[in-house]
């Protein structure tokens, strides 16, 4: 049974396409269905009230589909919320498909096959909706009980993730890891050349809502077996364990440098885009044995660079000897 209070936004340039799409919801039971004729108005829909599924055309002027779809997940980060987004498309073949997927859809219907696919496809994301969202408010209060009980010990209590000592306690697992296993480790420092700057100039509620932003943006970049830290209120810790050494390498973290330096973050002083520097200092069991801090202060010391070339800083050790 379809949830009738479930929140559908629809999204389509064209208004008999929209009729269309509302009367087949209505008929299939769903009661709180909203239209939004371009992706500005949708936008702008969303920012006083979430939906749970959006229904949007690919291509429509000014801003399409895909180009929606990424302001969406903006939004998102922002509020803690997921939003269900399907694409109605024309086009067909794999690499759509790809393309699509690469920039955050979740589904998408043939025009050709509306009438068929349309209903199955939003009774399904009904049920993954609720999943999603009990997992979220799930996250959120376990966060806020080990924020509680740890009392800061190992967790970061504005964005959840591990602090500063907890990163210390991961790096000695890491090296003791590729010791007895082999592989290698990889640690990135993150650092937020602008951020005392912002903090200034927008003060402290607006500074806290963008650190809680760029540890959602890392969170959805990295791995899920990544261990991911706040350090301060200017940088973040990444450690990464990789096969081989030659892994850890500024191209195997493009995605996550972009991410950071190319996609602006929605906040409630607008959208603020950041320069972000990325140190990485990578390893094997040849560099033992090392301090889990010599390691740190090596990322450290390379950040400069990171910001001053605007590219991934990079060092492997053992360093070659010169001839």
């Amino acid at each position: 049974m379809p949830n009738a209070q479930l929140s559908i936004l629809v999204v389509d340039d064209a208004k008999f396409s929209s009729a269309m799409i509302g009367r087949a919801l209505t008929q299939a039971g769903y009661q709180d269905i909203r239209f939004a004729s371009s992706a500005v108005g949708a936008l702008e829909q969303l920012e006083e009230r979430p939906a749970s599924v959006i229904l949007a055309d690919w291509l429509m002027p000014e801003i399409d589909g895909l180009e929606l779809t990424g302001r969406i997940r903006q939004l998102d980060e922002m509020t803690d919320h997921y939003s269900y987004i399907i694409l109605l498309t024309g086009r067909e073949g794999e690499n759509v498909l790809s393309q699509a997927f690469d920039h955050g859809v979740d589904d998408f219907i043939s025009k050709s096959a509306m009438n068929e696919q349309l209903v199955p496809r939003v009774l399904a994301a009904d049920r993954l909706c609720n999943t999603l969202q009990r997992l979220l408010q799930e996250k959120r209060m376990l966060t806020e009980n080990i924020a509680s009980l740890e009392q800061r010990n190992l967790v970061d209590p504005l964005t959840g993730l591990g602090n500063a000592r907890y990163l210390r306690q991961k790096m000695y697992d890491s090296l003791r890891q590729i010791e007895y296993r082999g592989s290698a480790v990889c640690y990135l420092m993150i650092g937020l050349p602008e951020a005392a700057a912002l903090r200034h100039r927008y003060g402290e509620t607006f500074f806290n809502e963008l650190l809680h932003g760029v540890a959602r943006r890392l969170q959805q970049l990295v791995r899920p077996l990544d261990v991911l830290t706040r350090l301060d209120d200017s940088h973040f810790g990444l450690i990464t364990l990789l096969d081989d050494l030659h892994e850890c390498s500024p191209s195997s973290f493009r995605r996550l440098h972009e991410g950071l330096n190319l996609k602006a973050f929605k906040t409630s002083e607008g959208f603020i885009s950041l320069k972000a520097g990325i140190s990485l200092v990578g390893l094997d069991a040849k560099a033992l044995p090392i301090e889990p801090q010599s390691i740190m202060d090596r990322a450290a010391a390379l950040l400069p660079d990171a910001y001053i070339t605007g590219r991934i800083a990079p060092q492997r050790l053992p360093q070659p000897q010169p001839a």
